[in-house]
Formats: structure tokens, C-alpha cells, sequence
């Protein structure tokens, strides 16, 4: 009876591995279509309970991003982020943390994923949920929901558990495009009137 009961618990502990691999695979695949060294745009959307709700463009390269939005535009150079806000016409230049990229930029998980987190699955006819949950509790990411189409392998939902509230990135229009890095910086000539405001 031990041995049965051993061989049923190893062939679940086999099953659940597999499962969790699956999951990452999917992860993986999905992480590849948007790394291209030349670089993605798309749109987005975003619903935050501690950001409000904002819609627009994002261009991706690497750790590198522009997005912009009715509120703001946004370059990250992958050291120094510039925040341009039309309606008062100021600049703010930042260094920004790892936690604060995680909510201004919804592929921020390609660079989370892969450490500190277990992951479950399902699936429908046309998508992958990925469920992920952090190992460490002192983690400012606690968990985060990835769907991805399985026809594209790109991701169509990314959701964000922090402070305990939910920030969700709706992704739709992925292309892979060449983008000059100086696309991901401020250029002070295209804004002339903008006042910029070191804070960094």
C-alpha cells in the first residue's frame, strides 16, 4: 500500500513539474516575440486602482520604452525616464526603481518572470493564462496574471498585484518594427517651450 501510495505521489509531483514548465515555456515564448533587437510597438491600455485608467501607445526595445498617452509621454533610456506633461509643460527626469518600471511599462514582466515566482495554468481555444505568484512575500509584485494568444504568442492582458491593488495592461496591434535608439530619449529641440526639472 506505501509503495502505491509513494508511486501516485510521485507521478503527481511529475505531473505538477511538467505542468509548471509548460507554464514557463509559454512565459518564454511569449518574452522571445517581444525582445526583438530591433523592437515592438503597440497599444495599451491600463486600469489601476492606484493610477486611474490611461490608453495609448508604447514603443519597447530591450529595457528601453516611449509611451504616450493623453495625460503624458514617457522616454526610458533604460537608465533616465523623462516624463513630458503637456498640460503644464514641464519635464521631470528621473532615475526610476525597478518597482516603479513595473507599472509604467506592461512588459516590464519579460524582465520579473523568470525568478521568484511558481506558476499554474489554463488554457482556452485561443489563450494561455498564466498565473504567478512570488516565493518571496516581501516582494512589491505579490502576484501577476499573463494571458497570452496562442496563436501569436503575444501578450494580450498583463495584471499586477501591488500594495494590494490591481494595475492591468489590456495590449492589442503588436508589430515588430526598427527603432533607433533616440526614440527612447528626450530630444529638448522637439519641445522648446518645456521646462525641464532634474530630480534625479
Amino acid at each position: 500500500m506505501k509503495k502505491i501510495v509513494f508511486a501516485l505521489m510521485l507521478m503527481l509531483g511529475v505531473t505538477v513539474a511538467s505542468y509548471a514548465q509548460t507554464a514557463k515555456q509559454v512565459l518564454d515564448k511569449c518574452a522571445a516575440t517581444i525582445s526583438s533587437k530591433d523592437g515592438v510597438k503597440a497599444d495599451f491600455t491600463m486600469q489601476s486602482a492606484q493610477y486611474g485608467n490611461l490608453s495609448g501607445k508604447i514603443a519597447v526595445k530591450g529595457k528601453m520604452f516611449h509611451a504616450t498617452t493623453s495625460a503624458a509621454t514617457m522616454w526610458f533610456d533604460g537608465k533616465t525616464l523623462w516624463t513630458y506633461m503637456a498640460k503644464n509643460e514641464e519635464v521631470n527626469v528621473t532615475s526610476p526603481s525597478e518597482a516603479q518600471l513595473q507599472v509604467l511599462n506592461p512588459y516590464n514582466f519579460i524582465n520579473m518572470y523568470k525568478k521568484g515566482f511558481t506558476y499554474t495554468m489554463t488554457q482556452t481555444d485561443k489563450v494561455y493564462n498564466v498565473h504567478l505568484t512570488a516565493s518571496d512575500k516581501t516582494k512589491r509584485v505579490q502576484e501577476m496574471f499573463i494571458t497570452v494568444d496562442k496563436a501569436t504568442s503575444h501578450p494580450a492582458e498583463v495584471k499586477l498585484l501591488q500594495k494590494q491593488k490591481w494595475t492591468t495592461f489590456t495590449i492589442e496591434n503588436l508589430q515588430t518594427t526598427k527603432l533607433a535608439d533616440a526614440e527612447f530619449r528626450f530630444n529638448s529641440k522637439d519641445f522648446p517651450s518645456a521646462e525641464v526639472i532634474d530630480l534625479r
